[in-house]
């Protein structure tokens, strides 16, 4: 049996949630926690696109659904550790922040940052969730049938 164990899935929670960050949120946070390291970069910050694809009913063949616009970037701290960042919007410094989150996540100030960066950001995006759940289901229309009593 093969072995489902990902190494990457705490990194990959933390980049998404970094990827989806509303603007200024990262920097905010990163800048109240810990002065920003030096670092040098391996990919400045540069705005491109992507496709983004989308399965019918979540289980359909998957099909372009268009192009979304992203920025990107690398870095390396000067201990060493190599941070990413894809963040959706044209958003330079949101996209250096989030990879020096990414770097910094690799080293000892990880549980600091987990607490005062990615816990907050987890929060707020589940609260957001929440309110868009609640505001749906506030539209919702339950259809039903009355019995007409000729049975």
């Amino acid at each position: 049996m093969k072995d489902t164990f990902d190494q990457n899935a705490p990194r990959k929670a933390w980049m998404g949630l970094l990827a989806k960050a509303p603007e200024g949120r990262i920097a905010a946070l990163l800048d109240a926690t810990i002065a920003r390291p030096g670092f040098t970069w391996l990919r400045a910050p540069e705005i491109g696109s992507t496709m983004v694809r989308a399965r019918a009913g979540a289980v359909g063949a998957p099909f372009n659904l268009g192009e979304m616009t992203v920025t990107r970037c690398a870095l390396t701290l000067e201990t060493g550790e190599v941070g990413h960042a894809y963040i959706q919007g044209r958003r330079k410094a949101d996209a250096e922040a989030a990879a020096l989150v990414d770097a910094l996540m690799q080293t000892g100030a990880a549980d600091r940052l987990r607490k005062a960066v990615l816990e907050p950001l987890e929060a707020e995006s589940a609260a957001a969730k929440a309110a868009r759940a609640a505001k749906a289901a506030a539209t919702k229309v339950d259809f039903f049938t009355m019995v007409r009593g000729e049975d």
